[in-house]
């Protein structure tokens, strides 16, 4: 039989199955279930965070992968959470209260295309490719969805002042303007993928995170919301670290061109100059 091996297959089913996640979560939005919207897109964050480390551990890497990634999570992150907000609390705000989602889901394509097209850029510094730049999609997608994430927090304990507030459009419509503008920013965002760990941090590390996810089952609408509140809180130390690595490899640059010897400088003569 001729055809692809089934791990190069195993990578796109994953991305098809958070694709339908993302389509699952506009169809609790239109029946006004939320909390299941949310789940079914942190679902669809969840697998895209994996299809591409799988693909990668398989050696199932290709460019139609890479496009259909892409576009699953226009789907997702970009469509998705502004369809949500819209029907939380901009459905019945104005002619204008449209214009945030459309800002957002727009911006969000914009990013993806920026990302895809870096991938080409072979004259990047190494050190760039620790940041992403500007938001990535699944986080831009959980920022953007703080109000609902609030909101359903408040809700469940009673807060219904803030219940309120977080249903306010005002408060949609900033989350979404916000959130666009750090999508399609130059902002130097940590990646995480080559993430270096020191070895005493390694044991505390694996236990706040045993931490957060024990949270996150028992109140995962108050560890939602402050994971976004953290997110944001990490932003200008990424950076002040992008920043730092790039003072310290435009000094070493500097070294090595002084180390140079003038000699090696000097232009060779051919023989009928040196005549």
């Amino acid at each position: 039989m001729r055809g692809p091996s089934f791990n190069r297959v195993i990578p796109n089913m994953l991305t098809m199955l958070g694709l339908c996640a993302g389509l699952s979560g506009i169809r609790f939005g239109l029946e006004h279930r939320f909390s299941h919207a949310a789940v079914a897109l942190l679902i669809a964050a969840c697998i895209d965070g994996l299809d591409g480390r799988i693909a990668r551990m398989l050696h199932g890497t290709s460019r139609f992968g890479a496009e259909f990634d892409s576009l699953s999570d226009f789907v997702c992150f970009g469509v998705a959470p502004s369809f949500l907000l819209f029907l939380w609390s901009l459905d019945h705000s104005g002619r204008y209260a449209f214009v945030p989602c459309v800002m957002f889901t727009v911006c969000m394509a914009l990013r993806l295309a920026r990302f895809n097209a870096s991938l080409d850029d072979e004259e990047k510094p190494e050190y760039s490719y620790n940041f992403f730049t500007g938001v990535p999609a699944p986080a831009g997608a959980g920022l953007a969805m703080f109000p609902i994430f609030l909101g359903l927090e408040c809700k469940k304990l009673g807060w219904e002042n803030l219940e309120a507030f977080a249903r306010a459009p005002i408060v949609a419509a900033v989350s979404l303007a916000l959130t666009a503008a750090l999508l399609v920013s130059t902002l130097p965002v940590w990646s995480f993928k080559n993430f270096k760990i020191p070895s005493p941090y390694v044991l505390p590390l694996m236990l706040g995170t045993g931490i957060y996810a024990a949270v996150l089952v028992a109140d995962p609408w108050g560890a939602l919301a402050a994971a976004g509140v953290i997110y944001l809180a990490m932003l200008p130390f990424s950076r002040r670290s992008f920043h730092r690595l790039r003072a310290e490899a435009e000094a070493m640059s500097e070294d090595v061109e002084e180390d140079v010897p003038e000699s090696s400088s000097r232009p060779t003569l051919q023989p009928e100059q040196r005549a």
